[in-house]
C-alpha cells in the first residue's frame, strides 16, 4: 500500500432484509475501501485502515494487538481527529464507538486544503545512524512514515549524505539526509516501506521504548 490510497464509499445492504431494516442499515453504515489513518493513544501512535464507518462508530483493520489505554483518537490524512472508545478487537480488525456526534460525510469525503501526504507517526525511539565513512551516532527517531524519518541528534550530518539507520525493531535502512535544523534531521528512505510493515515496525519501536 503506497501513499496514494484510493477509496470508494457505498452503502452496505443485506440481501433479503426487510425494507425498513435495509433503509436503516443504509443510513447507518458505509463501506470505505482502503482509507489510511492512525490511532493516537496514551501509549503511542499506530497505523490502521478504516473499512466501515457509521454515525456511531468505525471498523478498522489493525496490524497488531492494540495496547490497553483509556483514550483513543482516530486521525485521518487531512488531520481531522475523532475520539473513540474501543468496543472489540480480534486478530486483524477492531471496532470503535465515536465518543461524540460526527459529520459522517466529512469522514467519507475527507476535505483538505493541502495535498494528502503519508501518515506520519510521532514517537520516541532510540536508533543508530552510521555514515558511509563508518561514523556511528546514537539518535532519537521522533517522526516516522513510509518514506522517511525525523531524527534528533547532537551531531551534524551533511545534506544529501547517505546513511544507514537501524533500531530494535527497525531493520537496517539506507537513507539520505534531506534537511537539518536546530538539532534535527530529515531522512528520506531509499526504499519505501509497505504500509503493514511500517505498522508493525512502529508498534515494536514504541513497545521497546
Amino acid at each position: 500500500m503506497q501513499n496514494a490510497l484510493k477509496f470508494g464509499a457505498a452503502p452496505r445492504r443485506a440481501v433479503g432484509a426487510p425494507y425498513g431494516e435495509v433503509e436503516q442499515r443504509i443510513a447507518e453504515r458505509f463501506t470505505l475501501l482502503i482509507r489510511a489513518a492512525k490511532l493516537v493513544t496514551d501509549s503511542g501512535e499506530f497505523l490502521c485502515v478504516i473499512r466501515d464507518v457509521s454515525e456511531t462508530g468505525i471498523s478498522v483493520r489493525i496490524f497488531h494487538r492494540l495496547p490497553d489505554t483509556h483514550r483513543i483518537f482516530v486521525e485521518l490524512q487531512n488531520g481531522d481527529g475523532y475520539e473513540v472508545d474501543l468496543v472489540w478487537q480480534d486478530e486483524d480488525r477492531a471496532g470503535f464507538r465515536f465518543a461524540d456526534d460526527v459529520n459522517i460525510m466529512r469522514i467519507i469525503e475527507m476535505p483538505s486544503s493541502f495535498t494528502k501526504r503519508a501518515i506520519r507517526l510521532n514517537l520516541a525511539a532510540r536508533a543508530s545512524v552510521v555514515t558511509l565513512e563508518g561514523r556511528s551516532e546514537i539518535v532519537e527517531i521522533t517522526d516516522l512514515s513510509q518514506q522517511g524519518a525525523k531524527i534528533t541528534c547532537s551531531c551534524q550530518f551533511a545534506i544529501d549524505e547517505r546513511v544507514k539507520i537501524s533500531a530494535d525493531g527497525l531493520p537496517e535502512t539506507y537513507a539520505k539526509v534531506r534537511w537539518r535544523k536546530d538539532g534535527s534531521c530529515g531522512l528520506i528512505f531509499e526504499d519505501t516501506y509497505q504500509y503493514g510493515d511500517l505498522a508493525r515496525i512502529a508498534e515494536h519501536l514504541q513497545r521497546a521504548g
